[in-house]
């Protein structure tokens, strides 16, 4: 059956739809031996190579679907490539797979983040439409008021668009610094920090707790991971109406 080149490259488990097509924009893609063009369609059995090493379109078609947590520690970054030799999150990972992060943290934000080896379970639980609640631990300097809050929940334009917490909820905290759980249903680059900085509050610790169903396990250690049981994993595809593939 014919299918659009990102989705099934990203189905393979070689990456997210977003990441084939940039590659694609990129001219680094081809089928057949002729340089692919965004729209595109193409069958698993034709030949795709990505920057000229031949793909394989259905190694991963019959793989069963796993996804990983990990808990990431401040300090460690979410990419495989940098200057500074840092600490990243894919070194952590065990390697008998190819995995797709399910969005992003800053460098300075701790918690959860999921990965997995299907790469249109990524792409799905990443789109905007999906409206996945993604909530947070977040501790700020300053007195906050009820209006701050209400103005929080209700939005404020920043330099990319609107944004807005779907709740805050007042935790702990005793002087200047107090907790609140915030949730969000997008993930808009450092958009936490932003809203809170929008008026005029510091985030002086932001850890990510909650994606969708999926909550950071109390026992789970700053840098340790564990796989998702079947139950988590049906209960992610599902929310994003994929199929659920599980070999016993």
């Amino acid at each position: 059956m014919m299918e659009r080149l990102q989705k099934l490259i990203a189905t393979a488990g070689y990456g997210s739809r977003r990441w084939a097509e940039r590659l694609i924009e990129q001219g680094r893609i081809e089928v057949n031996n002729k340089t692919a063009q965004i729209g595109d369609k193409c069958e698993i059995t034709d030949k795709v190579k990505i920057d000229s090493r031949p793909v394989d379109l259905e190694r991963y078609k019959e793989e069963e679907t796993k996804v990983i947590i990990l808990n990431k520690q401040a300090g460690v970054i979410c990419s495989n490539k940098d200057d500074e030799g840092r600490k990243n999150v894919y070194s952590l990972l065990p390697k008998e797979s190819r995995w797709v992060m399910v969005g992003r943290l800053d460098l300075n934000t701790s918690g959860l983040l999921l990965f997995t080896n299907n790469g249109d379970l990524a792409n799905k639980l990443m789109h905007p439409s999906s409206e996945i609640d993604r909530e947070y631990a977040v501790r700020v300097l300053g007195q906050v008021e009820n209006e701050d809050i209400k103005q929080l929940t209700t939005g404020i334009e920043l330099e990319d668009g609107f944004a807005r917490f779907a709740r805050v909820i007042v935790g702990g905290g005793e002087g200047a610094n107090r907790w609140y759980k915030v949730v969000l249903k997008e993930g808009k680059k450092r958009e936490v920090r932003r809203l809170w900085e929008a008026l005029g509050f510091k985030v002086s610790r932001l850890i990510r707790t909650r994606f969708g169903e999926i909550r950071l396990p109390e026992n789970l250690k700053a840098n340790q991971y564990d796989y998702l049981k079947p139950g988590q994993v049906k209960l992610l595809l599902n929310s994003v109406n994929l199929e659920f593939n599980h070999k016993k």
